[in-house]
């Protein structure tokens, strides 16, 4: 799945992929790097018969009246292969035109939308221009370099006036283009001159700014940065598979599993935040855009970097395409600016109020659910304290996604519209805390005696769990637990130790894995129990954590006495019990900022407080921090359309996880980095700003640990999204 989400949009990339695998094969594609001149391709008038040059441009204008994610789908599918030629600098012309006034529009956006007319857009320049009577202007100057300039008709470029800087569209004709010698073996760059050219008042782009020009380019040169880091993520992972060194394939090596693994993680920041930017409108675009002028030029080039570096010698090599790849992306980035210039940009915007809400576009059709809905929350927000938490729970208003009479079986739509319309209503959820990961298990496992006696409390937010899961000796590696449970009439004896236990101290019950058969393999042969925190033989020491507080605990266990009709699940098939709470417990802890209020609103509140003005190193590291988080929301807003649409989530969602898990050790450690000396201070939320964020930075720390570690994310990803081997067993 690439930049786009829809059937419509996945079915136009493989449409696009498709016909750009029979016509721009590698030989088109070495025939461009060994041209001594720069020309049109081969294939220009069977890709502009295709109808991608006008995807964005309305019917009027003889396109096809999509809009700029359409186009931005077909750039990325091109982008893949390295296409060569003016698609890219045609497409942005024709959007820049588009986004003026005036006749411009009827004079060449047919062209330009039937591959006719070539065109190509500067972003700097020295070019300036004086007023004629008929609100011409009469141009002089240099801009330069411009991409694709050497081949086009018609060439959008900025100038300088009395009135500020405006944009005009002029024919190559008018103007002495030279090519320059380029970074890009595929695609050239060029130097346009005017001296004194006349340019009448219907070629002045009125209304065209330089922010709708960067926004432009931001989109859809992010865009063809995202299909170059595809290409490198794919083409790296395939060859990670085969090649061998030392007996085994090289994808099997943790430090080259977890490069593959960063570089999926880059490409899929880079498709959010651009997809998101196709979306966005005013004030937000400007913002959004920077975000994915930032991410996208960023990845192409990180990725393009990391192919080479695990193809290895013969990545390095002018056969291999891995450099035309790396040339291309180098390209886009300077073309682009500096990702300093666009994280400036980000910074300024969120200093000054810019936000952007991830809100789901819900059909028409959902209204009438919706008002349902509303009704039924209504009722539920008259209520107070415990009743309210009840009536939520018997609702099914808590766990929504789960069956009745637990949940309310509620399909994705509904979901988002119970979290909506909860939110609008003021009504908070019961916190669960483990209990959220301890339900959906005995939903799925447990006996209806034991769904009857803990569902409805633990729903309510009545009954404390906690986790036994842990143990000294196994952490990451769970399935190698070693806490006996043996068979004693009328249920089990478990004798050991579990470790990390959150909130074991106050929990009333504890969800707990104990190895029932050792004569099985490791994953087989374990039970999974319900315990009574409160029996015989069960002993809870706190850990003092970093913070100096206390919330995990050691637990032990001496001939502690379980009943059989607290197994859940068939004895010795645990493993798959815990898989379901594990998978649980990942989302959740994945889903927010843990409860530390390391959040990029928190950081920014500080930004304000301080009152003095950042300096240009801290509204870098500030941009980097935003970045990161609005491309979490942005995969997170993904992730939730593909259910709707009912999909399964993808590399969205693992990437999620990942970036989720140290997101807030970031925002906590910019904060810190922000105040100075003054961070100093003890760390105690009660002591203000500095007391509350040196606390953050402990407390976060364990946010790449528990839930799985940050290393074990990166096996997962890399095996499970990119089919790397997985590691070998011990002894093999």
């Amino acid at each position: 799945m690439g930049i786009g989400l829809s059937e419509e949009h996945e079915a136009l990339r493989e449409s696009v992929a498709g016909w750009a695998e029979r016509h721009v094969s590698a030989g088109v594609v070495r025939a461009a790097v060994g041209a001594e001149g720069e020309e049109r391709p081969p294939f220009w008038d069977g890709l502009a018969g295709q109808g991608l040059l006008g995807l964005h441009v309305p019917e009027e204008y003889g396109g096809g009246g999509f809009g700029l994610l359409e186009t931005a789908v077909a750039v990325e599918a091109l982008g893949e292969r390295v296409t060569p030629g003016p698609f890219v600098p045609t497409v942005l012309a024709s959007a820049a035109v588009l986004a003026a006034e005036g006749k411009a529009r009827d004079e060449l956006l047919p062209g330009l939308a039937d591959g006719s007319l070539t065109g190509a857009v500067a972003f700097t320049g020295t070019l300036t221009g004086e007023r004629d009577a008929g609100g011409g202007l009469t141009v002089s100057g240099i801009a330069e370099p411009v991409l694709g300039g050497a081949l086009a008709d018609v060439l959008v470029l900025p100038v300088r006036t009395g009135q500020g800087e405006e944009w005009v569209a002029l024919p190559a004709a008018d103007l002495a283009v030279t090519p320059i010698s380029s970074l890009d073996l595929t695609r050239g760059v060029a130097r346009v001159e005017a001296a004194e050219v006349a340019v009448p008042a219907e070629r002045v782009l009125t209304g065209l700014r330089r922010a709708d020009v960067r926004a432009l380019a931001a989109v859809l040169l992010g865009a063809e940065a995202a299909g170059l880091a595809a290409w490198c993520v794919r083409a790296a992972a395939d060859y990670a598979k085969v090649r061998v060194q030392f007996g085994r394939p090289i994808g099997q090596f943790q430090g080259v599993k977890h490069k593959a693994a960063r570089m999926l993680v880059a490409l899929e920041q880079a498709r959010a935040t651009v997809w998101d930017a196709t979306r966005a409108a005013g004030d937000e675009l400007e913002y959004a855009a920077a975000i994915a002028g930032v991410m996208a030029p960023d990845a192409a080039v990180q990725c393009a970097k990391d192919a080479v570096q695990i193809f290895g010698g013969i990545g390095y090599t002018f056969e291999h395409d891995a450099h035309l790849y790396l040339r291309r992306a180098l390209t886009l980035r300077a073309l682009l600016g500096p990702s300093a210039e666009w994280a400036d940009t980000v910074a300024g915007a969120a200093l000054a109020g810019v936000a952007r809400e991830m809100e789901v576009d819900l059909p028409a059709e959902s209204e009438s659910l919706r008002s349902a809905i509303r009704a039924e929350i209504a009722e539920v927000a008259t209520l107070e304290g415990r009743e309210q938490k009840r009536a939520l729970a018997g609702r099914g208003f808590v766990m929504p996604h789960l069956p009745e009479p637990w949940g309310r079986g509620a399909s994705p739509l509904e979901q988002v519209l119970i979290h909506q319309e909860l939110r609008a209503a003021k009504v908070r959820l019961p916190q669960m805390i483990i209990g959220a990961w301890v339900v959906p298990s005995i939903v799925g496992y447990g006996t209806p005696e034991q769904q009857e006696r803990f569902l409805p409390r633990t729903l309510s937010g009545e009954l404390v769990w906690c986790q036994l899961f842990s143990e000294p000796g196994a952490g990451s590696d769970l399935a190698s637990l070693q806490m006996k449970a043996e068979r004693v009439e009328g249920g089990w004896r478990l004798n050991g130790q579990k470790i990390w236990t959150s909130v074991a101290h106050v929990a009333e019950w504890g969800i707990c894995i104990a190895r029932t058969d050792p004569s099985r393999p490791k994953h087989d042969g374990i039970t999974y129990f319900i315990v009574d925190m409160k029996a015989t033989g069960v002993t809870v020491r706190p850990l003092v954590e970093m913070t100096g507080e206390n919330l995990f605990n050691e637990v032990f266990f001496d001939d502690v006495f379980v009943p059989d009709e607290l197994v859940v699940g068939e004895v010795n098939e645990g493993w798959r019990v815990a898989r379901n709470t594990l998978s649980n417990e990942r989302v959740s802890l994945s889903s927010g900022s843990g409860g530390t209020g390391s959040s990029v609103p928190d950081l920014l509140g500080l930004a304000g407080r301080l009152g003095r003005e950042l300096t240009p190193a801290e509204r870098l590291e500030l941009a980097e921090v935003i970045c990161e988080g609005h491309s979490i929301n942005a995969l997170s807003l993904r992730v939730t359309l593909r259910q709707l649409a009912g999909a399964e989530p993808g590399a969205d969602a693992s990437v999620r996880k990942l970036l989720s898990t140290s997101h807030a050790q970031h925002v906590a450690e910019s904060a810190v980095g922000l105040l100075g000396a003054a961070a100093t201070v003890a760390a105690d939320m009660k002591l203000g700003d500095p007391g509350y964020w040196n606390r953050a930075v402990l407390a976060t720390r364990a946010m790449t640990i528990y839930g799985g570690t940050t290393e074990v994310q990166l096996n997962i990803i890399a095996e499970r999204m990119l089919g790397l081997p997985r590691d070998p067993e011990p002894g093999k």
